[in-house]
């Protein structure tokens, strides 16, 4: 019985496209950076985030607004806002007593509309 068919020595994997390997590990970014976005995407990962991000995507909120459209306490949603604010994805701008969110740039509206493109596929 030929227990070897199919296989290849695992030097012929690594040796077969060292050039292509090369390439590619002087492009990757630096590990600080790799780690940056991993944490950025982290904060994506929890659904109550993106109704928030989904809100301020149509419109520049307060807490108060924000935890009466999504059914939330105002500690819920300051907690939610702060981890946002943390990774840079929302601004805030105060108005006598009152703050006002919104989405921090452009790259956070073209996140969340590529993302949603993408499942909608």
């Amino acid at each position: 019985m030929d227990t070897n068919r199919g296989a290849t020595p695992e030097n012929d994997y690594l040796a077969a496209h060292t050039d292509v390997v090369k390439r590619v590990l002087d492009r990757q970014p630096a590990d600080e950076y790799l780690y940056d976005l991993a944490e950025l995407f982290k904060v994506f990962g929890d659904s109550t985030r993106i109704r928030i991000l989904y809100a301020l995507f149509e419109s520049e909120l307060c807490v108060g607004d924000m935890a009466q459209l999504l059914s939330l306490s105002p500690s819920a949603v300051s907690h939610q806002l702060k981890i946002l604010k943390d990774a840079k994805l929302v601004k805030f701008r105060r108005d006598g007593k009152i703050i006002f969110y919104a989405l921090d740039d452009d790259h956070v509206r073209t996140i969340l509309s590529m993302g949603m493109e993408h499942v909608e596929e």
